[in-house]
């Protein structure tokens, strides 16, 4: 199974509307999905105490990491990086298995010109250094206000492709890092 990260906590977020196309994708795909959305932690995992000892309602969160064949990113670019929500989420994360060996893949989202570049690159770095497998095909999305229609979907079919080709190659590079098979047999 692969567990989808919404990298943000906040309510209604384009991240979350772009994850929704995503988890389409994976599910046209037939490819078993968990989503773990940060606007969905809870409240006590905010609490100092919780370097020391998780909460109990944390334990869905990071089983969800360490259950993962492989983990797909969907963050937002917040004042011209990850937003902080994200990297407490890392941080409240078991170390080092959390993700040590564990393939990754980002996609991000961005009202500005450069689709989130900065914070895909900047949780390239902290995976890699958690010893992570980086999937080397992003998928930027900059300028996401104009590419969601009303109902939050994206309008370009060739962004859609974009999140489709990526999703194949991964599913391709998890299935040959972790020696697994995550589709039905056709």
């Amino acid at each position: 199974m692969l567990t989808l990260i919404v990298g943000t906590n906040r309510p209604g977020s384009n991240a979350r509307k772009v994850a929704h196309d995503v988890e389409g994708v994976y599910a046209t795909m037939k490819v078993p999905l968990r989503i773990l959305d940060l606007a969905e932690l809870p409240p006590e995992i905010f609490s100092p105490a919780s370097y020391a000892q998780k909460p109990p309602s944390f334990a869905r969160f990071s089983e969800g990491v360490l259950q993962a064949e492989g983990l797909i990113v969907v963050t937002p670019e917040y004042n011209g990086g990850l937003p902080g929500v994200f990297k407490y989420f890392i941080d409240m994360l078991k170390f080092p298995e959390s993700f040590e060996q564990r393939p990754v893949c980002f996609v991000g989202v961005a009202a500005g010109m450069w689709g989130a570049l900065r914070p895909v690159e900047q949780l390239q770095m902290i995976f890699g250094y958690r010893n992570a497998y980086l999937y080397p095909e992003r998928v930027f999305l900059p300028k996401i206000n104009e590419l969601l229609n009303e109902q939050g979907r994206l309008r370009d079919p060739e962004l859609a492709d974009r999140l489709r080709e990526q999703a194949e190659g991964f599913v391709d590079f998890v299935e040959r890092l972790k020696a697994v098979k995550l589709r039905p047999a056709k």
